[in-house]
């Protein structure tokens, strides 16, 4: 019966590594001490009898006396150990746990408890998730932090220990809740941080939309230089660079050369030519890297922008006659622009990440990171000696640890470059599992994950060894009739956005005074709950303030999720709770519209550069069509 049992459990167990593990298992230090009482069941250490549980029923019923209290309303529960699993069996009895994870590091416990408990339907629902700390992987922590319903209530995360024996992993139990901490950071981090910066990349697009259409596209790009050559350098202005320059100057023309702006002047300064200059952050300091004049060493260097650089970045460019295109951040603002030849960055919040996301495209076999240091150099410099800003501007930032470059020592970073380096590492485990090989020949710095680690000089020796020298197809511009189109487009978008901010504001308007009238008494708190509800729902179709209000949104549904969890027992709990609810949607609207007539006021604003433009080339009567339109649709755009 016991191995029937097992059997059905392993079967219903999805992660094949612990489900192999379990049915290969040899080890046998304890053995299992069933009480009088089917839910007293002990596991004893066979030599040294040490138990996992003092007082079994004791600390069970003292751990469901808390979780059908407190913590009655978790949808999601996170425990280190899964003891005898008949905890978290009882605990998923409460239909309001979606799910229960488990981190274990004695595996024996779980082989025994599948012998005497049948977990297989809450295993097979995934509502009881179990996982092995002695074999976890980012992928985990990702599915954890990103899906629902984890994601839901990230602001209600804490990991319980499953009772005292527990103890003993004290440092596993760190480790698990500081990478958990870590993930559920970035999970919140990847829909923004700042509806500022967000206000500010929609400035800078609208003001950019002459230009954007004024040389190539990145569609263009993709199809006359795709798969041309194998391999490709990214260089990057980690603190280590400079040592590696010789060599890169050497075999400049071995290989496609991807520079971020903030190297561009270095290699300038060294002679070295690269291939293509990548800028992506939306701040004026950025554009001061392209505040120069190279002459000739400019001749057939392509540079790629996102649509959401700052407006100096393309007019330095202009007036030294360097080409360029534009790339789409996948921002959900200029989107709605259908600017599909423009192509769409993904995952890229560095410009290290995106010439790594570009090169990929462009299908090189082998991807070399020089310069890609995300730590701090043993002085404590952050960028190299010939950076245009100071060698140590990011030396304020709080430092952590991370593993360094060949394993062996840490090294120092920040919370910033971890980011960054958790998305290239996500970028790089994708391209291992298409043939695409990277190679961090930066030789010191953070250790990234799979890289293969190698001197550069021993790569610039192996790999370029038979290569002919580079030679680029031309690429042909946006035809006249294409950009006219396209910018009649877009002017005709922004008009349209223009006049859904005000019909929003007025909607606002009216909920809120709504809400102001009603809120003050209880009876109608149920009514008013569902129309909050239903306001909320229009709200969340409106396309246009997605990307701007997308941190706000999410932070404020992760604060809605710490009300949703809480316990009331009395009437005038429920009242508090139903109140609590109220305000905090109330807040929400008020804050939404402050940013919808933020947004308002930036487009009347920076549309005038494309405006001039199109009255400079004799498309007033367009104009004022466009500007007469009626809004066209109420919520979306």
């Amino acid at each position: 019966m016991q191995k029937n049992i097992f059997n059905k459990n392993l079967e219903a167990l999805a992660d094949k590594n612990l489900k192999e593990k379990l049915a290969n298992f040899k080890r046998n230090n304890f053995e299992t001490k069933q009480g009088s009482d089917p839910l007293d069941v002990n596991f004893i250490h066979q030599k040294e009898r040490y138990v996992l549980y003092n007082n079994t029923l004791s600390e069970l019923n003292e751990k469901l006396d808390l979780y059908n209290d407190k913590y009655l309303l978790y949808p999601v529960l996170y425990f280190f150990g899964f003891g005898n699993g008949i905890l978290y069996k009882v605990l998923l009895q409460n239909k309001n746990r979606q799910k229960i994870v488990v981190f274990e590091k004695e595996i024996e416990f779980i082989y025994l408890s599948f012998h005497f408990l049948d977990f297989s339907e809450e295993l097979k629902d995934f509502r009881l998730i179990i996982l092995d700390v002695n074999n976890i992987n980012y992928t985990h922590f990702q599915i954890l932090c990103n899906s629902s319903p984890f994601f839901n209530f990230l602001r209600t995360y804490f990991l319980d220990i499953h009772c005292d024996y527990y103890e003993k992993f004290h440092n596993d139990i760190l480790k698990t809740n500081e990478t958990m901490q870590t993930y559920i950071k970035n999970s919140i981090l990847k829909f923004g941080n700042s509806s500022k910066d967000a206000l500010k990349g929609i400035e800078n697009f609208i003001y950019n939309l002459p230009d954007l259409f004024l040389n190539y596209s990145f569609k263009e790009l993709l199809s006359k230089r795709k798969s041309t050559y194998q391999n490709a350098i990214i260089v990057s202005t980690g603190p280590s660079l400079i040592k590696q320059l010789p060599l890169l100057k050497k075999y400049t023309n071995k290989a496609t050369i991807f520079c971020a702006d903030s190297a561009y002047p270095i290699l300038a300064k060294h002679d070295i030519k690269p291939d293509y200059v990548l800028s992506l952050e939306r701040i004026e300091k950025t554009s001061e890297f392209f505040n120069n004049n190279f002459g000739d060493f400019d001749k057939n260097i392509l540079f790629i922008l996102t649509e959401i650089v700052y407006k100096n970045t393309p007019k330095y460019l202009k007036e030294n006659n360097r080409e360029f295109i534009f790339i789409q951040k996948i921002g959900d603002f200029s989107k709605l622009f259908h600017l599909k030849d423009l192509g769409s960055l993904i995952n890229t919040p560095s410009v290290a990440n995106m010439a790594y996301f570009i090169a990929s495209c462009l299908k090189h076999k082998n991807i070399i990171l020089i310069g890609q240091d995300l730590a701090y150099s043993d002085d404590g410099f952050s960028h190299p000696q010939d950076y245009h800003y100071k060698a140590d501007c990011e030396s304020h930032y709080d430092r952590i640890q991370t593993l360094g470059y060949g394993g062996q020592n840490m090294v120092k970073t920040h919370e910033i470059w971890m980011v960054f380096k958790h998305y290239l590492e996500e970028a790089i485990a994708k391209n291992n599992k298409q043939n695409i090989q990277t190679y961090n020949a930066t030789e010191g710095g953070a250790r990234i994950e799979g890289t293969i680690e190698k001197p550069f000089k021993e790569l610039c020796e192996t790999l370029f060894e038979n290569t002919t020298p580079k030679s680029f197809i031309q690429l042909d511009k946006i035809a006249q009739s294409k950009k006219n189109e396209l910018m009649l487009k877009s002017f005709y978008k922004t008009q349209q956005a223009i006049k859904l901010c005000e019909f929003l504001h007025k909607e606002n308007l009216y909920i809120l005074n709504r809400i102001y009238f009603l809120m003050g008494d209880e009876k109608n708190f149920i009514d008013l709950i569902q129309e909050i509800e239903n306001h909320k729902a229009k709200l969340t179709r409106v396309s246009v303030l997605k990307e701007l209000t997308s941190a706000i949104s999410i932070q404020f549904e992760l604060n809605l999720a710490r009300i949703q969890v809480l316990n009331p027992k009395t009437q005038e709990d429920s009242f508090n709770k139903m109140l609590l609810w109220i305000k905090e949607c109330l807040a929400f609207i008020e804050i939404i519209n402050e940013h919808i007539v933020a947004l308002k006021v930036t487009l009347e604003t920076n549309i005038l550069n494309l405006e001039n433009f199109l009255i400079e080339n004799n498309f007033k009567k367009y104009i004022q069509k466009i500007k007469a339109a009626k809004l066209q649709n109420h919520y979306l755009i």
